[in-house]
């Protein structure tokens, strides 16, 4: 059975992370952040949009929800737990819709290793 936890140690870190490379489309209070146990998956972390379908329906601005796998994201250092967040923000567009970026988005790359660690270097710089 799956189970779900808040975390805001990394929670923490994700909203320094948003501020400090930065993400000025990312409003960290319509990000949240969960830690699965549990879950039969190979990701390390995965990112959940609200489409825009519920955001109308519901009438609520975009939201997004990272999860995190804590049996893989808690036994990387924390320099790749860092990166792993910085991948889960790329996948956020700079509208903010509530949409998804794919890692291949108009025939190039947005979301890749090499994005990651341009913005890591920010981070740690």
């Amino acid at each position: 059975m799956v189970e779900y936890f808040a975390n805001p140690q990394i929670k923490s870190r994700l909203d320094e992370i948003i501020g400090k490379i930065p993400f000025p489309h990312v409003d960290k209070d319509f990000v949240k952040l969960i830690v699965s146990h549990g879950t039969k998956t190979r990701a390390i972390a995965r990112i959940y949009s609200f489409p825009r379908i519920h955001q109308v329906a519901f009438d609520l601005a975009p939201r997004y929800v990272i999860e995190i796998i804590s049996e893989k994201f808690f036994k990387l250092k924390k320099e790749d737990q860092d990166k792993t967040l910085i991948h889960e923000l790329l996948h956020i567009p700079k509208t903010f819709s509530g949409a998804l970026v794919p890692h291949k988005c108009f025939g190039r790359r947005v979301v890749c290793a090499k994005t990651v660690e341009v913005l890591f270097k920010k981070l740690v710089s």
